[in-house]
């Protein structure tokens, strides 16, 4: 199942650094070796790369996406032009024949560690839209979205479970090379000029991927044009932002009266986010309220939003178990 962490407050109450941490005030890289630093990104990323190095070799892989959603535009903060320049790129979010959303084109780089994802993390956010405001002199003018799909290459005749035993994992590997996507492309064009035994042929017909996403936000803050000021074009960008706010208040909303339609649609940040937030999903709102006594509008309205989100009731998470074709077909 999809996971999906987001920090949702106003502007200026603490957003960027629960899910980044300190270190990106300066636009400085990660650092790992303060713990008690660390946002919520780069702790949610150790600990999947600690859960993947106890599974068996070549079972998982990671691939990384950095976006942000500016002025209801999603921009590719990891394409590169021609001359190797890192600069944002227009994309657009589709769904799928299946009811995915998903997003064409959109720059997926794969990383075996967590140095390799931070650093790719802190390249993207070179990019990000920010404008100083009375409120808050950094202020994130974009939804900024980093999305980890976790690919698993399970066995045919277990399909819906990971490789758990090790002794199985080798001997498939020594079948069929199904480490990283890079690889997997070379294997299939050495395989194509040559001929394939019909074991080899069968374990690769028995071989299938999952993929999964873990979708962490840090959302721009609902701001009060009356408090920070803002004219001309970061007037703008205020008003996209909070439309879009309330297009995820009302996914939720929709989502937990069970309505028959629930308006992902509305916004191009619920449309991204439509496989994370509903469906076999699970969602985890962060609510960061400010402190000050002139923000209680503010905060109040914070809640609000975290209440709407507290009244989505759904079961158990299942795990689906997909039908193994058959030789014939």
């Amino acid at each position: 199942y999809n996971v999906c962490i987001m920090a949702y407050g106003q502007t200026g109450s603490g957003k960027t650094y629960t899910m980044l941490g300190p270190q990106l005030e300066g636009n400085s890289a990660f650092s790992i070796e303060d713990e008690s630093e660390l946002g919520i990104i780069p702790r949610a990323t150790q600990e999947v790369f600690r859960l993947i190095s106890e599974k068996p070799p070549g079972s998982y892989w990671v691939e990384v996406s950095v976006v942000e959603v500016y002025n209801n535009e999603i921009f590719d903060l990891l394409a590169k032009d021609s001359y190797g320049k890192v600069f944002g790129v227009k994309r657009d979010v589709v769904t799928t024949r299946e009811g995915k959303s998903d997003v064409p084109l959109l720059t997926q780089e794969t990383v075996e560690n967590a140095s390799e994802f931070l650093h790719l993390v802190n390249k993207g956010l070179q990019l990000r839209v920010r404008h100083p405001t009375l409120v808050h002199a950094h202020s994130s003018r974009s939804h900024l979205v980093v999305t980890l799909t976790i690919t698993t290459v399970v066995f045919g005749d277990n399909f819906g479970t990971s490789w758990e035993d090790e002794q199985t994992s080798q001997r498939l590997n020594k079948e069929v090379s199904c480490t990283f996507p890079q690889k997997m492309r070379d294997n299939k064009s050495t395989s194509s000029s040559g001929t394939s035994s019909p074991v080899q042929l069968e374990a690769t017909e028995k071989v299938k991927q999952v993929k999964t996403r873990l979708q962490l936000v840090d959302l721009a803050g609902s701001e009060c044009v009356g408090m920070s000021g803002v004219t001309g074009a970061a007037l703008r960008e205020t008003s996209f932002i909070n439309r879009s706010l309330s297009a995820l208040a009302d996914v939720l909303g929709a989502i937990a009266e069970q309505r028959s339609h629930v308006p992902y649609r509305n916004s191009k940040l619920t449309h991204l986010l439509q496989d994370s937030v509903g469906g076999d999903a699970k969602l985890l709102v962060m609510l960061c309220i400010s402190p000050g006594q002139k923000y209680l509008t503010e905060s109040m309205q914070s809640l609000g939003f975290g209440i709407r989100a507290r009244q989505v009731q759904r079961g158990q998470v299942k795990k689906k178990n997909f039908p193994v074709p058959s030789k014939a077909k």
